[in-house]
């Protein structure tokens, strides 16, 4: 019970220095370890296996994409915001989806070449997977989790929908497909995770 309380009173100091926030926490797995995006391995656009613990350190804005989505135009603000942050920190994360709608139906290949030849993206992109269903990738179970991330949990609605992680590799906001890229909120939202450490 005392120790239990110590752990209580030390994640209250945390929250009131700003070091870790409630939407932030992610669950612990069964050996006790803090689950972060960094336990995920995904293919790249070229096929090429990446840990994602590349980008330990970074602020990161996962991006499920498609390219026949009324929200499609939204790739140049994602990669104008991409530009305007990456010297700070930030890195997006597009991971193209055909859940909705069909409307990522092509190849790894005609997705890249659609995303450079029409906005020219700069931003990694990486290789389809499902981001709802019964295929759901591991790492959309963890965003999408209500154990993991209860502030944000639910289903990925549709997309271009949006989650920032901190530095620390933990969710700490997530933005609807509506929301722009360059929108004050998300920006905002940018800028306080860059400023955190």
């Amino acid at each position: 019970m005392i120790q239990a309380s110590v752990r209580m009173i030390a994640l209250a100091g945390s929250l009131v220095a700003g070091l870790l926030t409630p939407e932030g926490a992610a669950a612990q797995d069964a050996h006790g370890g803090v689950k972060t995006m960094y336990d995920f391995a995904m293919k790249d656009i070229d096929g090429k296996e990446v840990s994602l613990s590349r980008y330990r350190g970074k602020v990161v804005l996962i991006v499920n994409v498609a390219s026949f989505c009324g929200y499609t135009k939204q790739y140049a603000g994602l990669d104008s915001l991409y530009r305007a942050y990456a010297e700070r920190g930030l890195v997006v994360l597009g991971f193209p989806a055909n859940n909705f709608g069909s409307q990522e139906p092509g190849s790894d290949e005609e997705i890249k070449e659609f995303c450079s030849t029409k906005y020219n993206v700069t931003f990694p992109l990486f290789s389809k997977i499902s981001v709802k269903g019964d295929d759901q990738h591991p790492l959309y179970r963890y965003l999408t989790s209500a154990e993991a991330n209860p502030a944000t949990a639910g289903e990925v609605r549709w997309n271009f929908t949006k989650y920032l992680m901190d530095r620390s590799g933990r969710l700490v906001a997530k933005f609807e497909p509506r929301v722009d890229p360059l929108s004050a909120d998300l920006t905002e939202a940018v800028e306080a995770a860059l400023g955190r450490q």
